[in-house]
């Protein structure tokens, strides 16, 4: 059978574990960009003396240790910041932002520091308050299918520990690794399997949040089922640490399929992976979880920086599909026919399949890893949006004509599933004018075709400016106005979000 020639290929892959040390260091972000220190003290001997009293030698003060807390994953945003605290409990916390509140101290909330916008590392000198050693799994109920866990647990960790239940976290991301669940709420990360779970606001039932002031507001239900008043939790998923810090969370956990297929695949235009993205909604129905496409450059990119390379050869548009499910014979007998039928009807012309746990591992690590190339390949710039899917990879062919030799590689790839594209440029080195044309560009084209100029990494500090161009009034006075009955000083995460 065709399915038997083309499907059932073994996952070749030349894997390389490159770790290569990246030579550039990224300037200061207060000298790249034009923006000005807020009305903050700077941090003096008598607030460290108060920090250490309370966390010892969780205070971070030595240079070679400050350097990591201080530039982002992508090497593009770097702050100055000389003290970094390390709480470990909810009241340490809040004793820190009363502290600072008192005494107009500026404060960046960091988690993992995954952030692609500039959210999670100072701009200036802010004050870092890392929730790196608040990873306590508190409680987990299988029977409900609920987890209270700190807003430091890294999500790899989490999940991990949740599969050991026969759970599965409701948000899965190529950097869960690294970023913790707090950021992921902080920020209402997407990731690959939005499709099958839906997004946090769905997921979350109960939040701790400690105030800029201090005050713990205790919202940390695990009932399903819960209107009385307002969902205050709300307010502070997707609000990216600028109202409140979040240092506990509990999650909706879906069951842990006992059924998993990969599928990778490879098509000859845009069309046809719209089509089959129709058809697997189609014949995958319940046991789709995620869909994602990547172009030809972006999997060129991945295959020179990192050695990864495509299992099923060279093509201009790329799939990967997942089902997820609980009775394996019916999973793959369906996942069979869907592929017979896509090879026969000519949606696709080579893939591979799998449900070997090494293998849907390796198949992933494909989507997985590009922003490491990415991170490997210079100094890059990087968008997510959400656009209608019929032009989906439209700006990806507008940048790359308007732009032409100026940039090295425009490439695309993301979630297709729920319309989030990750729309990627890379040069040699920092533009700024290249930077300020680009992004000019981006955001207007984004607006012009009816999307979203952030899908799931938030505003940060990259996209501030463009808040209110892309809320109404309404909304964007509401947001004004929630600030500053929460966080009058504006101490914490500064010039982020808000312009």
């Amino acid at each position: 059978m065709l399915l038997n020639k083309l499907i059932r290929l073994p996952v070749f892959f030349c894997v390389k574990n490159v770790c290569r040390h990246m030579g550039h260091k990224p300037d200061f972000t207060m000298n790249n960009y034009n923006v000005e220190r807020g009305y903050y003290n700077y941090p003096q001997e008598q607030h460290l003396l108060f920090f250490k009293q309370l966390l010892g030698e969780r205070v971070v003060t030595d240079l070679s240790d400050l350097e990591k807390y201080n530039v982002d994953w992508f090497l593009t945003y770097r702050g100055s910041s000389s003290v970094v605290l390390r709480p470990k409990s909810t009241e340490e916390v809040s004793q820190i932002l009363e502290y600072c509140n008192k005494n107009k101290l500026a404060v960046c909330p960091q988690g993992g520091n995954t952030s692609v916008v500039g959210g999670s590392v100072p701009v200036f000198d802010e004050i870092i308050l890392s929730t790196e050693l608040m990873d306590d799994i508190i409680e987990i109920d299988p029977t409900a299918g609920t987890v209270i866990c700190q807003a430091g647990c890294i999500l790899e960790n989490l999940n991990n520990r949740l599969s050991e239940e026969g759970l599965i976290a409701p948000v899965d991301l190529g950097a869960k690794g690294s970023c913790h669940i707090g950021g992921n709420v902080a920020t209402n990360a997407g990731g690959k399997r939005l499709l099958r779970y839906g997004n946090l606001h769905g997921n979350v039932l109960g939040l701790e949040v400690v105030k800029a002031n201090g005050e713990i507001i205790d919202s940390l239900a695990t009932l399903k089922k819960n209107n009385t008043g307002f969902h205050i939790k709300n307010l502070f998923i997707g609000s990216e640490g600028t109202l409140g810090l979040i240092t506990k969370v509990a999650l909706l956990c879906p069951t842990l399929p006992k059924s998993v297929n990969v599928a990778f695949l490879g098509c000859q235009n845009y069309e046809r992976v719209l089509q089959t993205l129709k058809k697997s909604k189609e014949d995958l129905g319940e046991i789709l979880s995620a869909f994602e496409v990547m172009d030809a450059d972006s999997i060129d990119l991945l295959e020179r920086e990192t050695h990864i390379k495509s299992p099923i050869g060279k093509y201009p548009f790329y799939v990967l599909i997942e089902t997820s499910g609980s009775n394996e014979a019916h999973d793959g007998e369906k996942v069979s026919q869907f592929l017979d039928s896509s090879l026969e009807t000519d949606l696709v012309v080579n893939g591979t399949v799998t449900n070997e746990p090494t293998k849907v591992e390796a198949i992933w690590s494909i989507r997985e890893k590009i922003p490491d190339g990415i991170r490997q390949c210079g100094y890059s710039y990087s968008y997510d949006v959400t656009l209608p899917l019929t032009s989906f990879f439209q700006i990806v062919d507008d940048t790359k004509t308007h732009f032409g030799k100026q940039a090295d590689v425009v490439c695309g790839f993301g979630h297709l599933g729920d319309g989030n594209l990750h729309l990627i440029v890379t040069a040699h080195s920092y533009d700024k004018q290249f930077k300020e044309s680009l992004e000019a560009f981006v955001i207007k084209k984004t607006l012009d075709l009816r999307g979203s100029i952030s899908a799931e990494h938030g505003m940060g500090f990259q996209k501030a400016k463009y808040l209110n161009l892309v809320n109404s009034k309404g909304p964007f006075n509401m947001m004004k106005e929630l600030k500053r009955i929460m966080d009058p000083n504006r101490i914490l995460n500064p010039y982020k979000v808000f312009p």
